[in-house]
């Protein structure tokens, strides 16, 4: 936990902002705001990412997606006074920030309004923007919740407005905390409350989620590229099948690289690709570089539609697979399983990556997982091969030894 002192606010007192970040996401967040007697004034837990549309100076528009917010600084959160309502104000990045306002009428407190600024002169980011300087995003929400509820919002929620798309899940948030205790009454967005009430019941025979779905056939493999003003700079080739427990149901999906759209970005430091389709908003595989010389998958983030109607969300930026030299590709052809969490993993096949130092849009010299590595087995058949022709000698030797000694025979 990071705690910050504040500068006093007219009416409250000084306050005191701790933070608590979340362990699997940079971007999972827990804010608990408290006053001069240490008393929870505004308390708010979510997930967040933000995708952003831009023109190039070669006239192409291009996307690219801000989902690690870390470190973050909090200046100007407070839990407001008189004149002003509570506020949260978080800034990341290089020129990233993001407001919310409260505002509280009668038995009411209202989210107010969003606003989302990003500076384009952030060359790491945007590269080859046209337009360079700041922009600012603002939404206003005007979104009532009951004064003594904490609003909660488990499925995704989406606010797109001129070129930027802004996604939240798993939204715990009371701007006007009561006596200093956060509230246990819930209230629910309409997307968690349709889920509540609509989903059809559930069967005895659902499976608990430590039973292992029915095996599917081996997904398609799939090619997917992500181009750039330099050209081809990342490649990906592999099959892909998804396995997700949600609500106590395992399930198994295989992606069909016929009916999904890719896009992504490179950066020096940073490559991403996405995936989507008709029932996937997005599966992100973010790759980064390690060490000034490696390069590795650090992060997966997935969004998507079940067949109930729900949107799963998962997201992890601290895994740690596919770890090849910079300038070579990572080849698996053997499945190979990506744990996202314990909800969700997916199961690559005939899997080949690069996303850095793309020559002429074809594969570098790849670097084969332990898995296809059949080198081991070679000393492992000398061995048994060995072993078998020592036990066949002493075998012969024990029965050649048993003879000499057979004893007097009858003439």
């Amino acid at each position: 936990m990071v705690c910050f002192r504040l500068a006093p606010v007219p009416g409250s007192g000084l306050l005191l902002l701790c933070l608590v970040l979340g362990a699997v996401s940079s971007y999972a967040l827990e804010l608990n705001l408290t006053d001069s007697e240490n008393a929870t004034c505004l308390y708010a837990k979510w997930q967040m990412n933000f995708t952003i549309r831009y023109e190039t100076t070669d006239k192409h528009n291009k996307t690219v997606t801000i989902s690690d917010l870390g470190p973050a600084t909090y200046n100007g959160s407070s839990c407001g006074d008189d004149q002003n309502g509570p506020k949260i104000a978080v800034q990341f990045g290089s020129g990233f920030s993001w407001i919310v306002n409260f505002t509280e009428e009668k038995s009411f407190y209202s989210i107010d309004s969003i606003s989302f600024s990003y500076n384009t002169n952030d060359n790491t980011t945007f590269p080859d923007a046209k337009e360079k300087g700041v922009f600012i995003v603002s939404d206003h929400v005007a979104f009532r919740v009951p004064l003594n509820d904490i609003f909660r919002c488990n499925s995704l929620l989406t606010l797109g407005k001129n070129d930027v798309v802004q996604h939240y899940w798993d939204v715990h948030v009371q701007a006007f905390v009561q006596n200093g205790t956060v509230s246990t009454k819930e209230f629910l967005c309409d997307k968690d409350k349709t889920l509540t009430t609509v989903l059809p019941i559930v069967p005895t025979t659902v499976p608990s989620p430590t039973t292992t779905p029915s095996p599917k056939e081996k997904p398609e493999i799939g090619s997917y590229s992500v181009v750039n003003s330099n050209g081809t700079c990342l490649l990906a080739t592999m099959g892909l099948q998804l396995n997700i427990t949600h609500d106590k149901v395992a399930s198994v999906i295989n992606i069909n690289p016929n009916t999904t759209n890719f896009t992504g970005s490179c950066h020096p430091q940073t490559a991403l690709l996405r995936l989507s389709s008709s029932s996937i908003k997005y599966l992100d595989f973010v790759f980064a570089v390690k060490n000034e010389n490696r390069f590795y998958l650090k992060e997966v983030n997935v969004s998507m539609y079940l067949v109930n109607g729900s949107v799963f969300s998962i997201a992890n930026n601290n895994l740690s697979y596919w770890d090849a030299p910079l300038g070579s590709s990572y080849m698996c052809n053997k499945e190979q399983t990506v744990s996202v969490s314990g909800a969700f993993q997916i199961n690559t096949f005939d899997l080949r990556v690069q996303p850095f130092n793309v020559m002429e849009g074809k594969y570098s010299t790849a670097q084969e997982c332990s898995l296809d590595d059949d080198t081991i087995l070679i000393p492992i058949i000398v061995g048994a091969g060995l072993s078998g022709l020592i036990i066949v000698i002493v075998i012969a030797y024990l029965i050649g030894r048993r003879k000499s000694y057979a004893g007097y025979q009858t003439l």
